[in-house]
C-alpha cells in the first residue's frame, strides 16, 4: 500500500529548456509528504511548527528517467518505511500517463529541535508509517 497524489506541472516549475526544474521534484515529492500527513489527519500546522520535535531531509536523491513538461499530469506514490527508532525515508515514484519519468527517495530523523539530538519517532509519525504502508513498517516498528 501506498499514498498517492495528484498534481499538474506548472509553468512556474520548468526551467529555460521548458522542462521541470531539477529542485523543483523534491519540492513535489515534499507536497506529496505533506498530503499524505493531512490525509492521515495530522494537523500541519502544528506539525511543522511543533516546538518539541523536527523532522529534518538528511538525505535526498533523484534520478530523472523522463523529462517532465508542464501541463503534465503527474501522479506521485510514496512509500515511507521506517529505518529505526528515530529516522524512515520516503521512497517517491512519479509516473505521467502510466510511465515512470521519476524516482526519488529522502531521509528524515527524529530531533529535538532546540538541542538538535536524535530522538524516537513520535506516535503519530509510528501511525502514519504504519497507516500509509502497513507491510514495510510492521517489521520495522518491532525492533
Amino acid at each position: 500500500m501506498s499514498f498517492t497524489y495528484h498534481r499538474t506541472v506548472r509553468f512556474q516549475d520548468t526551467d529555460a529548456a521548458g522542462v521541470v526544474y531539477f529542485a523543483n521534484v523534491l519540492g513535489i515529492c515534499h507536497e506529496a509528504y505533506e498530503e499524505s500527513l493531512e490525509a492521515s489527519g495530522i494537523n500541519l500546522k502544528e506539525f511543522f511548527s511543533n516546538s518539541s520535535v523536527a523532522f529534518p531531509i538528511v538525505h535526498a536523491s533523484v534520478d530523472f528517467l523522463r523529462p517532465i513538461f508542464c501541463g503534465d499530469k503527474l501522479i506521485i506514490n510514496i512509500k515511507p518505511q521506517k529505518l529505526d527508532a528515530s529516522k524512515f525515508e520516503i521512497n517517491y515514484q512519479i509516473t505521467v500517463a502510466n510511465v515512470i519519468v521519476s524516482q526519488a527517495v529522502t531521509k528524515h530523523v527524529c530531533i529535538d529541535p532546540h538541542s538538535r539530538v536524535k530522538k524516537e519517532l513520535p506516535d503519530t509519525m509510528n501511525k502514519w508509517l504504519q497507516k500509509i504502508h502497513p507491510k514495510e513498517n510492521q517489521h520495522s516498528i518491532l525492533l
